[in-house]
């Protein structure tokens, strides 16, 4: 009896040991998860608003928040409108390739006569697209571009030379998806007349191929084209395809910068579309205004840069008088331009010590802007609406945190997501002077359960690197945290440019786990240093043609500082990464060997060499014109000087950053008789999941930590 009471104790002990703990069994069960809205898009009318739910595509009013029906019963994943709101566009069924690229089943509704039609008779095809008149829709099927006329629903096929891993018609290759940021590579004209696509020529590009085990007696293999830095990219061109004559032909953009066509627009007038380009270096990118009538080509303007320009993110909004709004750094801070139709600069619409991060549309009745900017400081963004003609600004957003808007088409309402670093999401209805209507969905149960797990709250710094800057940083300390002990520090960090880690946002990934160490007793530490976003151009492009070494030199700096505080041993201070963070963990574990005693490097680039030709060439040029910019930099030139606990992790099929990338650099350190753990996933791609692997994966990495950190 004594013994079966002892065991009740201990059992009771333990329950309520971990009812106050976050754990990693917690984290992965979903008993943290949040919830969202999904699917949010005002309708032509600005008064009413849709969501997806478990029963349809839901229609609520923006004035009272009250549900007004559903607009389609049944399940779906997306939903598209047609620009006249007659027909809806719905995802059945999608099959994911690559980071943005899917396969997928698609029917059409007609919502007044209720009909409903399959696209391609069902059969799986990619990046669906109205017509602005409603009557068609193109699509890309095994790399050939199709329309199929919903009326009769007969399909026209536009090309018919698509080949895999050869010529691909209207849709993006491996390279173009991954660095430019989407799949799409055609564009119908404002008059549904005419469509403009590129088509890329990707058979001499190198391919890649990945040995896949899965349960077969013999592994099988996938194969694709992957530049690397310094190889064969695609060969591309436009095609204009005109309805009437039922014929492609190529433009002739010989008198322009044409090694890239990145992106593809349509205008506000018919018969027009626009062409972004740029040449291999991407210091400078022409934009073209296409005349699809005849297939003249004029250059609007070109956007230069002394080092590179931000060509997988350009901000081009066409106004009714087919004047333009074009995202530019060209003062230091990312702002918005004003053009006429004919590319001449009316004014710059945006100016200050900030950046504009995003932008949301165009107000002629108030002659308004809305954007996303960090005027409130660099690890906040705020919303804003701005006269383009006077100038005139108003803040519409809380002041502080992560906020981004969904507007009504009419501006007059605006449904914000906004989050800080101590408070999950919540989705507030707001008017157009961000005056709250009503709260739509908060987080309030998701903080609570974690702050019954003793949730810790992350605290904002800066710390000095080397050329005086301030570096951006936050830090997590334990609960019982006391300033007379010494605690061992693990710092995270990815680096990469433009990028930001250390942001007054909520965070449902790591920053769980983050806790969970922290309250094993370990101090948790983030820094943005040069080459990372939202401080202006000089911070983020100082690594211009040696990525990587003035990213690590300030996260050496950082652990320093940190290791002169009273409260950090600086004899065990650890890092982890994952892809280029990984890749500065590499070089942490390396060229900072005296400051680092563990590192935990996931999924890294290991050699620039490796990577693909976009994303490497923009910041470092070829190999053949920059050696040194990449070899010096490279993790595997300084495996000699490895010292700590080591762990590399990497998944087997990893289409972004190659296996071969940790094969290169084990060989490395096994040559230099370094001793180190690395741990492979079977047939896992860059972002290592599926099953339980999420869950072992952490399980091993705080192992790790535990036993040697």
């Amino acid at each position: 009896m004594k013994k079966f009471l002892l065991t009740l104790t201990v059992a009771a002990a333990f329950q309520n040991v971990s009812a106050q703990e976050i754990t990693l069994d917690k984290i992965y069960s979903g008993y943290y998860r949040g919830k969202g809205i999904a699917g949010i898009s005002s309708m032509k009318n600005g008064e009413n608003y849709l969501v997806i739910e478990q029963g349809g595509i839901a229609k609520y009013s923006y004035k009272n928040s009250q549900k007004e029906g559903n607009i389609v019963d049944g399940q779906y994943q997306s939903y598209e409108f047609s620009d006249d709101e007659s027909k809806i566009l719905l995802l059945k069924e999608s099959q994911p390739i690559y980071r943005h690229s899917f396969l997928g089943k698609f029917d059409i509704k007609d919502l007044k006569s209720g009909k409903v039609i399959s696209l391609n008779n069902g059969k799986n095809i990619q990046e669906p697209r109205f017509s602005p008149d409603a009557s068609k829709v193109a699509f890309i099927a095994e790399n050939n571009l199709f329309f199929q006329d919903l009326n009769s629903g007969k399909i026209t096929q536009i090309t018919t030379d698509g080949k895999k891993n050869s010529i691909i018609n209207g849709l993006a290759d491996w390279v173009y998806e991954e660095e430019f940021g989407h799949a799409r590579q055609f564009e119908w004209t404002k008059n549904s007349d005419a469509i403009v696509f590129v088509k890329s020529d990707e058979s001499q590009v190198p391919e890649i191929y990945i040995p896949l085990y899965g349960n077969s007696l013999y592994p099988t293999e996938m194969r694709y084209k992957y530049p690397k830095a310094g190889e064969k990219n695609s060969l591309v061109s436009a095609q204009l395809y005109r309805i009437d004559s039922g014929k492609a032909v190529a433009l002739n953009l010989g008198s322009f910068k044409n090694y890239y066509i990145p992106n593809v627009f349509q205008t506000a007038k018919p018969d027009e579309i626009v062409l972004i380009t740029s040449e291999r270096i991407q210091n400078a990118s022409d934009v073209l205004k296409v005349n699809t009538k005849t297939g003249a080509v004029q250059k609007l303007f070109t956007e230069t840069d002394e080092k590179w320009i931000e060509t997988d993110s350009p901000t081009l909004e066409f106004l009714e008088d087919d004047s333009f709004l074009w995202g530019s750094e060209r003062d230091g801070h990312r702002h918005l331009y004003w053009y006429d139709k004919d590319g001449k600069l009316k004014k710059q619409v945006t100016k200050g010590d900030w950046e504009v991060t995003d932008y949301y549309g165009y107000n002629p009745k108030s002659k308004e802007i809305y954007v996303q900017t960090t005027e409130k400081g660099s690890i906040n963004k705020v919303i804003s609406k701005i006269n383009i003609e006077n100038g005139k600004s108003q803040l519409i957003s809380n002041a502080e945190g992560n906020n981004s808007a969904n507007f009504s088409k009419n501006y007059n309402y605006f449904i914000e997501t906004s989050s800080t670093a101590s408070k999950p999401y919540t989705f507030v209805l707001k008017d157009g002077n961000g005056k709250t209507v009503k709260e739509l969905q908060n987080n309030s149960d998701q903080l609570q359960k974690l702050k019954a797990d003793n949730f810790i709250e992350k605290e904002f710094i800066t710390i000095p690197n080397a050329a005086g800057d301030q570096m951006n940083a936050w830090i997590i300390k334990p609960k019982t945290f006391d300033p007379k002990k010494k605690y061992p520090l693990f710092m995270f960090q990815y680096s990469g440019p433009g990028s930001q880690q250390v942001s007054n946002s909520w965070d449902n990934g790591n920053t769980l786990w983050f806790n969970h160490l922290a309250q094993k007793g370990y101090i948790v530490a983030c820094v943005d240093g040069r080459g990372t976003g939202y401080k202006g151009a000089k911070f983020k492009k100082v690594t211009y043609m040696n990525l990587g070494k003035y990213e690590i030199e300030d996260q050496i700096t950082a652990a320093k500082w940190f290791g002169n505080q009273s409260y950090i041993d600086k004899t065990r201070i650890g890092m982890f990464g994952w892809s280029f963070g990984g890749y500065m963990t590499s070089l942490a574990m390396t060229k900072g060997a005296d400051v680092f005693k563990l590192g935990i490097a996931v999924a890294p680039v290991t050699n620039w060499r490796y990577y693909d030709s976009v994303y490497t060439e923009r910041f470092l040029r070829t190999p053949q014109e920059n050696a040194d910019g990449y070899d010096k930099n490279s993790p595997t030139e300084y495996a000699n000087l490895l010292k700590g606990k080591f762990l590399l992790i990497h998944g087997t099929a990893d289409d972004n950053v190659h296996f071969q990338n940790s094969m290169e650099f084990s060989e490395a350190l096994i040559q230099n008789k370094k001793q180190f753990d690395f741990m492979a996933y079977p047939d896992k791609n860059h972002g290592i999941f599926g099953g339980n692997t999420r869950p072992q994966l952490y399980q091993k990495m705080t192992n790790f930590i535990v036993e040697n950190l």
